[in-house]
Order: structure tokens, then sequence, then C-alpha cells
């Protein structure tokens, strides 16, 4: 395949051509038409607020969807009622704009839009909190807080390219000018020297010259979803990102965490996969390495040392890959965590992270096949 023709498309091989649209409409006309203002609000209302007898169901969904949507409902009125005035939650990591930016998506993954409701207007709070904790540099980092810097702002990036177009005029101008600055924050931090094995990466900080998959991957979310918003992303950032996140991976399809042989875990596997399907590279022997890493060790996931955070990503992978993957990993997925959700709503009590942070992964995994957000569109022609 001809990887640059690839990225300045947006878009894969043949195979992944259906990906752009949403009700077939291209999402890139879709988002720069999305708000003349009442008019745009019936689309959404069309595109996004679909109640579950009217939304066509994953064939994989289908036996857990009335307690999917059940247990969404429940999650999504913890994280109402636990929101403070300032668009925060109340406990450790609850005031990290990357958190509060994880909990905006997953509102927007559930269907609900801004400003509509209850549940748009916990949207517009969290919100005008991220934009409250940018920076005059760009840099969305928590005022006041310890922040796990770089997380942070490419979760915050990746919220404020998925909500635009979809806000009131007012916070459309602020939520444009926020996400032009951070997104030059990325490719600045990108571009920091850095030895050939960490080059096109990143890591917690902005000015450092190291890179971990981790944080690497929300990056290369961020930038993907922006460049889908119309943001000017240099052909060479994204290839850089790219290669970054194959050189970590191992030839039985595994991926290192800093360095190529280092942190077999099965969540690095999802998240490599999730960057490669999402960039190109779907039908590339890479993608068919760790599809057969996810599928023989998926099930590990409880055991390691971030079980939501590794199980979000490798949802989102096996969604991207379909088949037999997602028939495994999702059903596996719905049969263990929809049990654990607790009686008040919320999921992982005591998990690292804290309650907000881990029942918004849940949520976000949960209606991964309700397809909601642009930057998670998938091939349609992947279980064909």
């Amino acid at each position: 395949m001809n990887d640059q023709s690839s990225l300045n498309n947006n878009k894969g091989p043949a195979t992944c051509r259906k990906r752009r649209t949403l009700s077939g409409i291209p999402l890139r006309d879709l988002r720069k038409k999305m708000f003349r203002p009442l008019a745009a609000l019936a689309v959404l209302g069309l595109l996004f607020a679909v109640p579950a007898e009217g939304r066509e169901i994953c064939p994989v969904l289908a036996p857990y969807a009335e307690e999917v949507e059940q247990a969404v409902e429940r999650g999504l009125r913890y994280l109402i009622e636990e929101q403070q005035e300032d668009g925060s939650f109340p406990d450790s990591y609850g005031g990290s704009a990357g958190v509060v930016s994880l909990i905006g998506m997953c509102f927007l993954a559930a269907g609900h839009t801004p400003g509509r409701d209850a549940y748009g207007e916990m949207i517009n709070r969290c919100l005008d909190y991220v934009l409250a904790q940018q920076h005059d540099n760009g840099y969305i980092a928590t005022r006041g807080r310890s922040d796990r810097g770089m997380y942070t702002h490419h979760m915050s990036t990746l919220f404020l390219s998925e909500v635009s177009g979809m806000v009131d005029p007012q916070r459309e101008e602020r939520v444009r000018e926020a996400l032009s600055k951070a997104v030059r924050v990325i490719l600045t931090a990108q571009d920091v020297p850095k030895d050939e094995h960490q080059d096109g990466g990143w890591r917690y900080s902005p000015t450092t010259s190291e890179s971990d998959l981790t944080v690497s991957g929300w990056g290369v979310m961020a930038l993907r979803s922006a460049r889908l918003n119309g943001a000017k992303v240099p052909d060479d950032n994204m290839h850089r990102a790219i290669a970054f996140v194959r050189r970590m991976q191992h030839e039985d399809g595994s991926f290192g965490y800093r360095q190529p042989g280092d942190h077999r875990r099965v969540s690095l596997a999802g998240v490599g996969v999730l960057c490669l399907t999402l960039t190109g590279y779907h039908d590339s022997e890479a993608v068919e390495r760790g599809r057969r890493f996810i599928l023989e060790n998926y099930r590990q996931l409880p055991g390691e040392s971030f079980p939501l955070y590794g199980a979000y990503h490798t949802m989102q992978a096996a969604f991207q890959l379909g088949g037999r993957t997602w028939e495994e990993v999702g059903s596996w997925f719905y049969e263990t965590y929809l049990p654990r959700q607790q009686e008040e709503g919320s999921w992982g009590g005591g998990s690292r992270g804290g309650r907000h942070y881990s029942t918004a992964l849940v949520i976000n995994s949960l209606v991964v096949p309700y397809r909601q957000l642009p930057v998670y569109q998938r091939d349609e022609t992947v279980d064909e």
C-alpha cells in the first residue's frame, strides 16, 4: 500500500474507505455543517440521540443490549450526581482535565449532545472545565494539581476535537482556538530530539526526550481526530508516530512499553493495534500478529496493573478488527464487567484512578458498537 497516500487522504486501503461517513454524510462535511444552530440540532438529534429501539444492534451486543442500556444509564446518572459545580469530580483523579475529558467523551459515545437536557449540560460543564485548564501556551495541565502531563493533554485535545462542531457558537469559538493551540503543543513535543527508538512518540512531559506507547497511543488518537476535524497535521508527524508504534511490536505480536523487547502486557497490544488499524494498516501483517496475540491473551487483562485501561483499548481494537476477535473479546467484556457495576452505578471501587475514571472507561468500552465518536469509526467491510 502507499502509506503516504493513505495518510494524506485520512483513509486506509481500499477496504477501509467507508470509515469516514456517518449515515451517508462524510464526517468532515458533517463537522463543517454542524452548527447552523437550530437546523444542526435537528441533525444531531437524528445522528446521536437514537433511542435503543431505533438503533441498529451489533450482533455481538444484541444479547446484552438491554442490560448495557440500563448499565450505561445508571453509570451516566452516577457521574451527573457526582460532578461538582466547576465540572470536576471529587476523588484524587477527578480534577484531572484528562479524566474530565474521558468522562465527557463517555456521554458523547453514549449518544448525548452538548446543551441538550441534563446530559448535555453535563458535557458542557466538562468542556468548560477542560477549557479553563489550558495555559496561555496551549498546554492543558490541570491547574493547582499534580497531573500526568501529556496523558492529560492528549485526552483533553481528543475531547475538544470530538466535541467541536456540536456546541453553541460561543463555546465553538473557544473550542476551535483551544484546539488549534493544543495540536501545536503535541506537534512541538513530538519534535523534541529523541534517539532512534524514541523518535516519533511522546511521554509525560512536552519537553522530554523520551517516549512510551501508552502516552503515544493517546497522541495518535488526538492527532487523528484533529486531522479528521480539519486541523493541519503534517504527514511527517503522523508517519513518525506510527513508525514509533510499529517499532514497539515484538515478533509474537505483543508490544513493548518504551523499548522493543520490554513489557509484554496485553493492554499494550490493544493500544498498538488500535493505532495501526485507524491509520491505514488494517490489513497489515503487523495488525494480524497483534490480532493473534490479543485473541490468545485477552482474558489476562483483569490481572494486569491497569485492567480497565487495558480493557478499554482492547475493546476498541477488537471492534476495529471485527470477526472472531470482536465476537470473543466483546462477549467476554460484557459478561465480565456488566456484573461488576456497583449499586450506585459506578465501576472500579478502589481501583487505580478512582471510581469516576474507572466508570468512564467502562462506559466508553460498553458503547463501542454504538459508533458515536468519529475518531473510532470502523471500516464497514471488516466483517464481510
